[in-house]
């Protein structure tokens, strides 16, 4: 594999790999753009299969935070970071203290946070050596399954304005694919609104208590894609929409919480062509990254909340972007980062 061609083809700043043999460390960190400001993103950890794909990995996910942060209107650029290990295993004090003395060497050009494997426990060792980390007990905004929700909510009424002429959910049908924590709360905004609900989960303890808590139906994982609804909001694995569940699917809304929702790009335009008014998954999922920047600058829940809530005007400019020069909403939400970003990176280079 050839480094820099690879960094090169997105305009990546910077990559740190980060070894430590005495606590096991093995772990990258991948900063994208920090033209907003200073790059912020999770540390994942996982048991890659190869190195190559750790590093395929962190790549995706730094230029996602990218995208997310600047659509969400935060002075912030986008990096991540992985650790390639077992997150069940491999964990200990030494490990994370080891990786929060290269975030701190870093200078505060990457913030970490919590993602996949990884816990406000953790996020305490690291802040051991750094300050440069969101998430801790100290502090923290503790679980964003709440205020991410809160933000799909916002967002799928927004979608339901563009769609219908009228934000109101009440009396739609919303099948919800996966009913983890995010998706639990979301279903308990929809239903305080009057909206019908068909779910689905590999977990059936998650599908029992959406049905008993909040009168919504159950079908088998596959079945949610043929189901008659208004909106189909996926909460659960990436990818989901692809040639296959596009053609069966009958929603003239998708949103929802998954991140990588498209399989590929082209599927924007497949939605696109098709009628389908759907919600690009980095700006209607970003409440739970709006939430933790709020940490960064002292924490205010009611400001943070609103901000959440603006989620709604955010994808009620892509949609008319999207509307106005007839491309992809995936499409619209992208220049509408990129022109931000743009903008800001002209006018520094101004003052030089």
């Amino acid at each position: 594999m050839e480094l820099f061609p690879l960094l090169q083809t997105d305009d990546f700043e910077q990559i740190i790999f980060c070894n430590d043999n005495a606590s096991g460390l093995k772990a990258i960190i991948a900063i994208h753009d920090t033209t907003l400001g200073p790059a912020l993103g999770g540390t994942r950890m996982w048991n890659y299969e190869s190195e190559t794909d750790a590093l395929e990995d962190v790549l995706r996910l730094a230029k996602g935070m990218t995208y997310k942060n600047a659509a969400a209107g935060l002075n912030l650029g986008g990096g991540k970071a992985v650790i390639i290990g077992d997150p069940n295993t491999d964990k200990s004090e030494a490990l994370f203290r080891a990786f929060g003395r290269y975030v701190e060497s870093l200078n505060g050009r990457y913030i970490t946070a919590e993602d996949v494997g990884t816990f406000e426990e953790d996020m305490d060792f690291i802040h051991m050596e750094t300050e440069h980390v969101t998430g801790t007990s100290d502090g923290g905004v503790g679980d964003p399954s709440p205020v991410t929700s809160l933000g799909i909510y916002y967002g799928m009424k927004a979608a339901a304005k563009e769609a219908y002429g009228d934000d109101s959910l009440k009396g739609k049908t919303i099948a919800v694919q996966g009913v983890g924590q995010v998706a639990y709360h979301l279903c308990q905004h929809l239903y305080q609104e009057g909206a019908n609900l068909i779910v689905t989960d590999i977990n059936q303890e998650a599908v029992a208590r959406a049905v008993e808590d909040f009168k919504a139906s159950a079908v088998q994982p596959d079945e949610i894609y043929d189901v008659d609804c208004d909106i189909y909001s996926p909460c659960a694995l990436g990818g989901t929409l692809n040639d296959d569940t596009i053609s069966r699917l009958k929603a003239k809304i998708i949103a929802g919480s998954a991140n990588n929702q498209l399989e590929e790009e082209r599927h924007g335009l497949v939605l696109h062509e098709k009628g389908v008014i759907y919600a690009p998954d980095y700006v209607i999922n970003s409440g739970g990254v709006i939430n933790v920047a709020e940490e960064l600058v002292g924490y205010n829940r009611d400001r943070a909340l609103n901000k959440v809530k603006s989620i709604y005007s955010i994808l009620s400019e892509v949609f008319t972007i999207s509307r106005e020069k007839n491309i992809p909403t995936s499409v619209a939400a992208n220049e509408r980062a990129e022109r931000r970003m743009k903008s800001i990176r002209a006018s520094s280079r101004h003052f030089l």
